[in-house]
């Protein structure tokens, strides 16, 4: 019987999506590039007026992924900024969560099914064990950020679709 670990479960597959989430975005650059598209306009278009604009949606999703390696494997959380104004400064993100991701080895993630997560924002506080946290938060909102963010692009007239989101 095959079993998956706690490492499988997170830090390839978080790799893989934002690859995926990086080649999107190198098709929405030069798209827009060629049809003089303001990437200002892009940066902060949204589907609603009261959802989050496009940066956002990549900024939460990164740092989604990377806060959860970090403390599946009991590391500091990187910081960033939060300044991403064109496609290549949101490439660079992703390009650097990636790299961070892949400094985490699987002997620091695995075993952390039960590891007691702790995650604060403002006056809210969330309480989760390792397994659940992975799962039931990171892994839906990782989906949600992505999915927003590629409709927005869609919605905008990238001629994107399914193959792109799921990658090669």
């Amino acid at each position: 019987m095959t079993t998956i670990s706690m490492y499988n479960a997170s830090v390839p597959v978080f790799i893989k999506m934002l690859n995926n989430l990086n080649a999107i975005l190198g098709k929405a650059e030069t798209w827009s590039e060629a049809k003089k598209i303001d990437e200002k306009y892009l940066m902060t278009a949204r589907i609603a007026p009261d959802m989050l604009p496009f940066t956002k949606q990549i900024q939460i999703a990164t740092d989604g992924v990377k806060g959860c390696a970090a403390r599946l494997a009991g590391i500091e959380v990187p910081k960033y900024e939060d300044n991403e104004a064109s496609f290549a400064d949101l490439k660079a993100r992703v390009a650097k969560t990636i790299v961070f991701l892949e400094t985490i080895k699987p002997e620091q993630v695995n075993g952390s099914e039960d590891k007691h997560i702790e995650l604060k924002f403002g006056p809210n506080s969330f309480s989760f064990k390792g397994l659940d946290y992975l799962l039931t938060f990171v892994n839906p909102n990782l989906y949600f950020h992505f999915t927003t963010a590629y409709a927005i692009l869609r919605h905008n007239g990238l001629d994107i679709g399914k193959k792109d989101f799921l990658g090669g």
